[in-house]
């Protein structure tokens, strides 16, 4: 009975958890700051708690686990109410170089020494740091670089090049599977994806990993394969 029990609880916490984070709100790791981290922590080992809980009251870990939520959810309104709040919960980017100039004592701030600095750089491309104007820690401990101007990339609009505006991609075969709402909202029907697919040497759907549809009309289709070609053309 309590291996059924704890399977019950498991489905159940596991439920709760999920409610609690579309309240929340989805986050990625390096979104969060410090105290989504610590509710995020504080959440989850609650909802294992629960799922194992075998002799305690399953109530009391929903209600924490829900304070904790709304808790999270209150915070996050009025940090975006007040700039101070704000600041404080998700921190300021330090400047750990600019003009030349490394700063010391935001290097010691951001608990990063050089060579840690050093190697982000190199993980971002940098391998002299002449090319680099100014440095940012961010307040999602990410790195973020201002190259010098005569270091960028040239751009189309700096060589005066016309270029193609980009374009709107749809899904409409996935697996095998034709999806025929995106179908419909480019203007096509399944008539005349067949005789496209025909085309292009393709019996049905069902023969398509992937196919995308851009806004001018052009049919991309794309195969399948269970495995990957031997060897490795990066050596």
């Amino acid at each position: 009975m309590n291996y059924i029990f704890v399977f019950f609880l498991s489905i159940a916490s596991a439920a709760v958890l999920f409610v609690l984070t579309k309240i929340i709100g989805n986050k990625q790791i390096s979104e969060m700051n410090m105290f989504d981290y610590i509710v995020g922590i504080t959440i989850g080992s609650i909802g294992a708690e629960m799922a194992t809980g075998i002799d305690g009251n399953a109530v009391y870990p929903v209600i924490a686990m829900a304070v904790y939520a709304f808790l999270a959810l209150g915070i996050s309104l009025c940090s975006n109410h007040s700039l101070k709040l704000r600041r404080y919960l998700s921190g300021r980017a330090l400047v750990l170089m600019s003009k030349g100039k490394l700063y010391k004592d935001n290097l010691k701030r951001a608990r990063m020494d050089l060579n840690e600095f050093l190697t982000q750089c190199r993980l971002s491309g940098f391998f002299d740091l002449s090319e680099i104007d100014m440095a940012f820690l961010e307040p999602n401990g990410k790195i973020s670089f201002l190259v010098n101007a005569a270091n960028k990339p040239a751009s189309p609009k700096d060589l005066s090049l016309t270029v193609t505006p980009s374009t709107l991609f749809r899904n409409v075969i996935v697996d095998g599977v034709m999806l025929k709402k995106n179908l419909k909202s480019a203007g096509k029907d399944e008539r005349w994806l067949s005789s496209e697919l025909k085309v292009q040497g393709y019996k049905s759907a069902k023969d398509v990993f992937l196919a995308t549809l851009d806004e001018n009309g052009t049919l991309r289709v794309f195969s399948g394969e269970e495995n990957a070609p031997e060897g490795d053309p990066f050596l």
